[in-house]
């Protein structure tokens, strides 16, 4: 009988071959329920099935102008590799699992980014899920991750996540990475930025600047970056011998949440003491953009009349106006050190526990007052990272 016609009018076998070897997935599904099989492609290509299955592998072995012939074949024949039939043959699912305290923030996107970069390359691919905040919700997550059957796992721990809590997910079972925020007494590698530096950093250049009166506005949260940023804040004015300005408590999740606390922080001051504190340092970047609008609705410009610093260093940082003065976490760069740091444990599950911080550098724009453009900010360059025996 003849075989039915393939996409570009070639005609397809319309038998099977008794026995097909099993180190590739065979067949891959056409329209109307028709399957390509790598032998089709091998014929349509003029190639021996083993050299496809070399091309599927990417192997070096393969001329360039041997692989072109066969990706046109594939092309042209609608064949699309099996994946899932092949992870069944190696007990691999090529997939983790990036679980994602809250979604919506732009540092996040740029960690997501960095990660599938690495993932990308390495033939991976991630399932993303959102824990909002909430360890509840989170745990579900995790657990449905792993029924997918993920390699790994990278998980940004929500608020008052305990080590218990990532034990009772099953986390201590597979191949873990903490990014971002620590989880004290949770034995997992860890990647991410010197948020302690970094507050240091850009508060001793605010009293470089002869700032005394500094306010800190962010951060309700149970988290450890919130702890890491106070104690860097903190450690600078103790160096100068300088007691910290008010600390205003305020959700961290969008410019929202800093007009919010900024708009009800400075009515009270100037209601109360005719005067604010000359600088603030936000939690992050999103918190000192609405900082900075509430300070404009009080008729106060921000790098002129109060500094205003954040942290992150997000794009919209130095186009804002005025721009802002922050530091880098470099996101992509976690993102990026926290794929590689799953995928050597997913390969080598019993090697010593690492972690990897990434260092900051500080921004200077206008809204320190310091006067630096914001169209000139220091070179960035690749930053050194500080590999140890265990989490911090």
């Amino acid at each position: 009988m003849e075989g039915a016609k393939g996409p570009q009018g070639r005609r397809l076998p319309a038998a099977r071959d008794a026995a097909e070897p099993a180190d590739l997935p065979e067949e891959a599904p056409l329209a109307g329920g028709l399957r390509v099989r790598l032998k089709d492609v091998a014929v349509h290509a003029g190639v021996s099935r083993a050299t496809v299955s070399l091309v599927l592998r990417k192997s070096p072995l393969v001329k360039a102008e041997t692989r072109a012939k066969v990706e046109e074949a594939m092309a042209g024949l609608g064949y699309v590799y099996n994946r899932s039939a092949a992870n069944l043959r190696s007990g691999a699912s090529r997939t983790v699992g990036l679980v994602l305290c809250e979604i919506i923030t732009p540092n996040f996107a740029q960690f997501t980014a960095g990660i599938d970069e690495v993932l990308g390359t390495e033939g991976y691919m991630a399932f993303i899920g959102n824990a909002a905040e909430d360890a509840t919700r989170q745990r579900e997550v995790l657990l449905r991750m792993q029924e997918h059957g993920v390699d790994g796992l990278v998980v940004v721990a929500s608020e008052n996540t305990r080590a218990d809590a990532l034990e009772e997910g099953a986390c201590a079972r597979m191949p873990c990475v903490l990014a971002q925020r620590r989880v004290e007494g949770f034995p997992a590698d860890y990647v991410g930025p010197d948020y302690g530096a970094g507050m240091e950093l850009i508060t001793e250049h605010l009293i470089s600047l002869g700032h005394r009166n500094i306010a800190f506005i962010g951060g309700v949260r149970r988290i450890a970056p919130l702890t890491e940023r106070m104690a860097g804040f903190h450690r600078a004015l103790r160096r100068h011998k300088l007691k910290s300005g008010p600390v205003v408590p305020c959700a961290v999740i969008d410019r929202s949440s800093g007009y919010a606390a900024a708009r009800e922080f400075l009515a009270r001051e100037l209601l109360a003491k005719g005067d604010v504190p000359s600088a603030i340092v936000c939690y992050n970047d999103v918190v000192a953009f609405g900082v900075m609008l509430a300070l404009d609705e009080h008729g106060l410009v921000p790098g002129r009349d109060v500094a205003v610093v954040g942290c992150d260093d997000v794009d919209e940082a130095g186009l804002h106006r005025p721009a802002l003065t922050t530091f880098t976490t470099d996101p992509r760069v976690v993102g990026r050190e926290a794929a590689r740091l799953l995928l050597r444990r997913i390969a080598h599950p019993e090697r010593p526990r690492e972690e990897i911080i990434v260092p900051p550098r500080l921004v200077i724009r206008q809204s320190c007052g310091a006067g630096k453009a914001a169209d000139t900010p220091a070179v960035r360059r690749t930053p050194a990272h500080r590999p140890t025996g265990g989490a911090r």
